[in-house]
């Protein structure tokens, strides 16, 4: 069973090569990657802030840490470009909780364009 916001096998393959911590790598080795991106998935698909993030995924701090760190450094672009290259996307949405448009988009009249 896959928890809410988890992330498939089939979206960890690709990306799990381009994170730093695997095994056989310079430095030191994470303790698991998998949960540490599956905890950033969670914030931003839930919404939260770094401090309510859930227990399950460790201490906040130490994962926002984290975050920033790879966020610096690139990491997390490479990520996203190579999820992006996968041309397969089941079930592209695009609705209001994403693509937010000014009030003045609602049709109005703009008083500023002279006729």
């Amino acid at each position: 069973m896959t928890r809410r916001y988890g992330l498939w096998l089939d979206l960890w393959e690709p990306i799990q090569n381009l994170l730093p911590g695997r095994f056989g790598t310079v430095g030191r080795t994470a303790k698991d990657n998998r949960l540490f991106v599956e905890a950033i998935l969670y914030r931003y698909r839930a919404g939260i802030p770094w401090t309510d993030l859930p227990q399950r995924f460790g201490d906040f701090p130490v994962v926002h840490t984290r975050f920033s760190r790879w966020s610096h450094s690139g990491v997390i672009e490479r990520v996203f470009q190579a999820l992006a290259e996968d041309a397969d996307n089941e079930y592209p949405i695009i609705d209001a909780t994403i693509v937010r448009a000014h009030q003045h988009s609602a049709g109005a009249k703009n008083s500023s364009v002279q006729p």
